[in-house]
């Protein structure tokens, strides 16, 4: 009976902080909005420009913020073709100003697997942002191994030292080294991509890049 009673209010207290994240998310949301257009019928000043930047800034780090206390968000796994959503990520990527590569086997552009696809897709986009942060050249790869697919992200950036590859997963963490995963950014980007990874059933690790860089691992079961 304490088990159960314990579980109910566990099971309230989740479905309590997803309704007041909800409208935490709406009401920032509409703020945010606000200040966009209040913005935009401003001149294009220097001023201007960093305000719009710093409007971005803060509705990135909101995202951030709701992703990670709302996990995956219930999405449930579908069949997704890995090579379409690696190219979606790569069109969408070239905006960061860096060179960006996707390199798959063709054995394997037809991969089919079960996904949560906008929740895979935010976790190797983090992966990216965070390599066009710090790096000039980005190569993303996948390909199978075993029963394993594993996706790769190198950059050419200053890396993360090895004692400190795994302390970079816990939210909020700083660096002190020239790659500080919370320089301009909510330092959740990591955090939320090994969530993801897990949620299914496989998980992500950092290596060197053969670019010099950080390399970032996904391995997921097929």
């Amino acid at each position: 009976m304490a088990f159960l009673q314990m579980r109910d209010r566990i099971t309230t207290h989740v479905e309590q902080r997803t309704t007041m994240l909800a409208g935490v998310s709406h009401d920032l949301r509409t703020v945010l909005t606000r200040f966009k257009l209040e913005l935009a019928m401003l001149e294009d000043t220097p001023e201007v420009r960093s305000l719009s930047a710093d409007v971005n800034e803060m509705q990135h780090m909101l995202e951030d913020y709701l992703a990670f206390a709302k996990g995956d968000g219930g999405e449930e796994a579908k069949p997704t073709n890995l090579r379409d959503l690696l190219e979606e990520i790569y069109e969408e990527s070239q905006i960061y100003g860096s060179a960006i590569e996707l390199k798959m086997r063709k054995r394997d552009e037809g991969l089919v697997l079960p996904l949560k696809r906008q929740a895979l897709k935010r976790a190797i986009t983090n992966l990216v942002t965070n390599a066009a942060r710090f790096g000039d050249n980005i190569i993303i790869r996948a390909a199978t191994e075993g029963q394993w697919v594993r996706i790769e992200v190198d950059d050419d950036g200053p890396g993360i030292p090895p004692s400190e590859r795994e302390n970079v997963f816990r939210a909020f963490y700083r660096l002190d080294h020239a790659r500080n995963q919370d320089d301009g950014n909510s330092g959740l980007g990591l955090a939320i991509a090994r969530d993801i990874a897990k949620s299914h059933g496989g998980e992500i690790a950092l290596g060197e890049s053969s670019m010099g860089g950080l390399r970032d691992i996904i391995s997921l079961p097929l």
